[in-house]
């Protein structure tokens, strides 16, 4: 049975392979222009930078240099139930330097299309075992994110040889290139 995780829980993950999957529902009405949601990830050192270029994962970079982590792809609706996007990880691979991955969704052209987070409703990152399909860790994100248009869901981090989830849930106003000049 997976763990329901609280805003600032931390939890270890126990496990090398699993994948993230997140999700989200969306009140396109609000807007008149349909929502785009991306996932990336974040992988760093313990400097809190990117380890390269190459470890920014996401939907024009989908893989990792080392392996380890790779985006399954765009999901440019949004629609249905369950997870919107998945990123499969496998500890056993990763970069002997990385020591975090930062999980950031953002909204595409948030900007021009007047959009932020606060008309997305039912937000969701979990961790669950790739080959059982069963949930290790579930964190739903229940703020109102009124004005953000990026928001951090979680961090995996490494702390005395465990790789651990924390449940971050920390919105910011501004896009992925304001992760980008943060972790870069």
């Amino acid at each position: 049975m997976a763990i329901n995780l609280q805003k600032g829980q931390r939890e270890t993950i126990g496990a090398p392979k699993f994948t993230i999957g997140l999700g989200w529902d969306t009140n396109s009405s609000s807007t008149g222009s349909a929502f785009d949601l991306d996932a990336s990830v974040f992988i760093m050192g313990d400097n809190k930078k990117i380890l390269a270029d190459e470890f920014f994962v996401f939907y024009n970079n989908p893989k990792s240099p080392d392996g380890a982590v790779e985006h399954t792809g765009d999901n440019l609706t949004g629609a249905g139930d369950g997870d919107d996007e998945q990123i499969i990880v496998d500890l056993s691979k990763i970069d002997s330097r990385a020591t975090e991955i930062c999980i950031v969704v953002t909204i595409h052209e948030a900007e021009s299309r007047r959009q932020n987070f606060g008309q997305v409703r039912n937000s969701f990152v979990r961790i669950f075992d790739s080959a059982t399909n069963v949930d290790i860790l579930k964190y739903e994100l229940e703020e109102d994110f009124s004005i953000e248009t990026a928001v951090e869901f979680g961090r995996i981090y490494k702390k005395d040889n465990n790789w651990k989830f924390e449940a971050v849930g920390a919105g910011m106003k501004g896009g992925l290139q304001d992760y980008l000049n943060k972790y870069n």
